[in-house]
């Protein structure tokens, strides 16, 4: 009888877990799928960004959506999780960052009737022989502008001993960080302190926290930097442990991030959400009857958003605005300039910007 109850017990466990497995049941089937890259939906970075689209978007639209995880992380892992999605009805397979350009390389003539949307990359093989598929449509973000508005909204809060900590020295990043020098420079200008302000300037080699990292930000804070501008996936919880020691401050990146951490004043952003959102309305604005494919403008094609998009910027809401001199009304005003092209922001990432303040590159 025990031994009974044992096996019993196992295929009810084994039973509940089918159930919690997307896909384990015959009958269920989602539309749109989202696989995550290295973490989950609520990793506060693009994971999480991008499945918020992905949800107000199905839930507004009664459309089946799911979430999906590779086992690990690598390309292949994720390609069989794509292909796991796609096993289970999905039509739309929603890809969040750079490290699905190969994935997706390898995938999209496969399945040709399928719809792919990736974040922030365009498909490459593993020489970086780009293509993009007419089933794919890729999303690249103007990191420059949101670097500029937190590099800018730092010094007028009055902040002049600055960091910028990168991940690793990819175009985005590099983006971020010139356009946060850019920022920084037009707020000292404006103040007439170009001289006081000075900016630390490494890349770390990574998107992981790390005890180097944590110890390289010690240094920085130690030596008189008020707030750093932490840039890329996990690094910036080895600043924020960092900070959090020394009482000083971070800026945190891609998504707001003000919940991780009392020391983070702003978050430089991509409205992850918001161009998720308008990417499925433009896809299924040209669904028929026999088929669901991007619209001729879209196919094949990338792209690039910002201000005038509405898809970069600084959080306003108030438990996110911790700024004390720096308003949300003056911040409005800069963005309204940068949405019309009054203001304009270098994005060249091959040339170091030309800036009055000091910048220690390490």
């Amino acid at each position: 009888m025990k031994k009974f109850l044992t096996i019993l017990a196992l295929i009810i466990l084994l039973s509940v877990s089918c159930l919690l497995i997307a896909g384990c049941g015959k009958n269920d089937t989602y539309e749109i799928a989202l696989v995550t890259d290295v973490g989950n939906i609520d990793d506060k970075s693009f994971n999480q960004g991008t499945w918020e689209g992905v949800k107000a978007f199905a839930e507004a639209n009664k459309i089946t959506y799911n979430y999906y995880r590779p086992s690990e992380d690598s390309t292949e892992a994720r390609v069989e999780t794509m292909k796991t999605a796609i096993d289970t009805g999905a039509k739309v397979v929603v890809c969040p960052g750079y490290l699905f350009e190969e994935a997706v390389y390898q995938i999209q003539n496969d399945y040709p009737e399928v719809q792919f949307l990736l974040i922030d990359g365009e498909p490459h093989d593993a020489n970086y022989k780009y293509a993009t598929a007419e089933n794919v449509h890729c999303i690249l973000y103007q990191e420059e502008q949101a670097g500029y508005f937190a590099g800018y909204a730092a010094v007028k809060d009055g902040y002049k001993k600055l960091g910028f900590l990168g991940g690793m020295d990819v175009p985005a990043v590099i983006r971020y960080g010139y356009g946060f020098l850019q920022g920084a420079n037009a707020a000292a200008k404006e103040l007439k302190i170009e001289k006081d302000v000075t900016v630390k300037y490494w890349y770390a080699g990574g998107f992981a926290p790390s005890d180097e990292i944590k110890t390289k930000m010690e240094a920085w804070y130690a030596d008189g930097t008020e707030v750093v501008f932490s840039c890329g996936g996990g690094i910036y919880l080895s600043a924020v442990a960092a900070a959090e020691a020394a009482g000083t401050k971070v800026i945190g990146v891609d998504v707001d991030q003000a919940a991780e951490s009392e020391t983070i004043i702003t978050s430089a952003m991509k409205e992850l959400k918001n161009s998720v959102v308008l990417s499925l309305e433009e896809l299924y604005k040209n669904k028929t009857e026999d088929a669901l494919k991007w619209p001729t403008n879209l196919a094949g094609k990338t792209s690039t958003l910002g201000a005038a998009d509405n898809c970069t910027g600084l959080p306003t809401a108030k438990e996110s605005w911790r700024l004390k001199k720096y308003t949300v009304e003056e911040y409005k005003d800069l963005f309204e300039a940068v949405k019309n092209g009054t203001v304009t922001i270098s994005n060249k990432t091959d040339v170091r910007p030309d800036v009055a303040i000091t910048v220690d590159y390490q």
